[in-house]
């Protein structure tokens, strides 16, 4: 080995010239400078310019600043896909802030924790939701500030806050003097997952992951400059999967959706030309079964990007069948979303259909901003073979995974144990390198493209007074791709039924998370008295 000097180490060092965090909000800098006059956000009658989006950006960094917010403080959004959640994206951290974008399918419980974990400062909440909001605020000691979202375009709640989203951007100022983060390290934005306990996990995100997947998105979707973005995923999930910073390093159009309507999905792909959008095999299961008349008129090139519990090659197939062309992707919130994706040889394309439908419901390769992929043994972490058929865990590593979790300092430990992130997916690796998921962690439910802990489901059945014992299992469906099913054993003398048990958890829980079927009769167990949820798993997706 050579033991001479290095020329390379001396006088060539870092220095503002030459170096600069990595943050997406140099994104929308850049965009509103070079683009100004493009049309960047979408909503009904509502069209605003990428220069109208960096100011009101920057209005609402002023107007948070005023408020004495500023690094380490959490800002937390309930909203559907609107222009201030997109706006929020950028106008929070450009005053060192964290966005926490809440999850709108929660229940009013699970919202106060998440307020109270994230200790917010902030809460700016849609009329839609203002109810939840304030159940959650009375059963909190701290009360943030609440600033209300007033869509011209809905009518329905109440306006429960200080004041509305415009009149507080009104007072911040259009050229606000923001700084990019001194460390690409600092925290952006904060994800709540539901994990494998019941209460939510706090994923931090960072500038610098939000800025690699952000362009990860560009490049493995091949979405060039101006791509027309339909907002079908939630902005709540993993920040939108990171595509409002894609969109603004693209210069798009973000096309805002309320609620995700079969007819209004075809309604905006036709009038605005959307090109790109995102969704859960449900939303792309919902757009195969509308009617002949709703998909008729489409006369350019769209792509979708689906990922969740694995879409039936069926419902990949139909899509394709209408001239969608169908990505498929895999990743976690600890991920930043999306973070492999299966990557389309074009050989691929002389193959049938039916083959064609089954090599893209793979999960697929490593995503270009994912420095390592693997499936080993979730012990030794030794790899497994690449020959479809031997299973293990899926892992990760890289700049797309987490910081970690907030205030939780040994689970974070736990899942990066060994130098690499444990997913707690099993799946097998083709011989072509592409991973294929076979079964979920053993607590999670993915349901909708969303997550749900069985064990949070459990504790409201063992609230019930007939419950003795109970277990929750993934159910495949066709609709949801998963849903909860309930094995419970009743206490004795109790009568009690199906749909009982049903309503009694949608009264104590979000409705999406209650199980859509109830098996009564004794639990399997081993001899140390674990419940086996291998057997109800396999039970529950039986014919029987």
């Amino acid at each position: 080995m050579s033991t001479h000097s290095n020329p390379y180490q001396f006088g060539l060092d870092k220095n503002s010239a030459n170096f600069s965090a990595m943050s997406p909000l140099s994104f929308l800098e850049r965009s509103a400078w070079v683009y100004p006059n493009h049309l960047a956000v979408v909503h009904q009658q509502t069209r605003r310019t990428w220069a109208e989006t960096y100011s009101r950006c920057r209005q609402l960094a002023s107007a948070l600043s005023q408020k004495g917010i500023g690094e380490g403080d959490t800002v937390a959004v309930m909203a559907p896909n609107l222009p201030e959640l997109f706006e929020a994206h950028f106008g929070v951290p450009m005053c060192g802030a964290v966005l926490n974008a809440l999850n709108v399918r929660l229940d009013a419980e699970a919202i106060a924790f998440i307020l109270q974990h994230g200790e917010a400062k902030v809460v700016m909440v849609d009329r839609e939701f203002s109810e939840v909001i304030a159940q959650a605020l009375k059963m909190i000691p701290h009360k943030p500030l609440v600033i209300d979202i007033d869509d011209p375009y809905y009518q329905g709640g109440s306006l429960i806050g200080s004041c509305d989203y415009e009149a507080f951007i009104a007072q911040g100022d259009p050229q606000f003097d923001w700084q990019m983060p001194d460390d690409e390290w600092n925290a952006i934005s904060l994800n709540y997952t539901s994990g494998t306990t019941g209460n939510p996990k706090g994923v931090v995100y960072h500038h610098r992951g939000a800025y690699l997947n952000a362009m990860s998105n560009i490049v493995c979707w091949d979405m060039g400059h101006h791509p027309v973005y339909l907002w079908t995923l939630p902005m709540f999930h993993c920040n939108g999967w990171c595509f409002p910073w894609s969109l603004a390093a693209s210069a798009g159009v973000s096309v805002c959706l309320r609620h995700v309507r079969a007819d209004d999905i075809y309604a905006a792909i036709k009038q605005e030309k959307v090109n790109h959008f995102c969704g859960a095999p449900i939303v792309l299961n919902m757009l195969n079964n509308a009617p002949d008349e709703m998909k008729a008129g489409i006369s350019h090139a769209v792509k979708v990007m689906t990922a969740g519990a694995a879409p039936p090659a069926a419902v990949i197939q139909g899509m394709e069948k209408m001239g969608f062309t169908v990505t498929h992707v895999y990743g976690l919130t600890e991920t930043y979303g999306p973070s492999v994706v299966c990557e389309w040889h074009q050989e691929w394309n002389d193959r049938t259909d039916d083959e064609i439908a089954r090599l893209k419901s793979r999960q697929g390769v490593r995503a270009p901003m994912l420095d390592g992929l693997m499936v080993a043994d979730p012990v030794t972490l030794e790899p497994v073979p690449q020959d479809g058929l031997t299973m293990g865990e899926i892992f990760m590593r890289g700049n797309l995974v987490m910081k970690g979790y907030l205030k939780n300092p040994s689970t974070t430990e736990e899942s990066f144990s060994g130098g690499w992130f444990h997913s707690g997916d099993l799946a097998v690796w083709h011989p072509d390198g592409y991973i294929e998921i076979k079964d979920r962690s053993k607590d999670i439910i993915i349901s909708g493209g969303e997550n749900i802990s069985s064990i949070e489901v459990e504790d409201v059945l063992y609230r019930n007074s007939s419950v003795m014992e109970a277990a929750v299992v993934a159910r495949d469906d066709e609709k949801w791709g998963e849903v909860p099913c309930a094995f419970v054993s009743l206490k004795e003398g109790a009568e009690v039924t199906e749909q009982e048990i049903i309503d009694f958890c949608r009264e104590n829980m979000a409705n999406f998370k209650a199980p859509k079927k109830v098996v009564f009769g004794p639990l399997p167990k081993t001899s140390t008295g674990k419940i086996q949820k291998f057997v109800l798993r396999d039970k529950a997706n039986s014919d029987e």
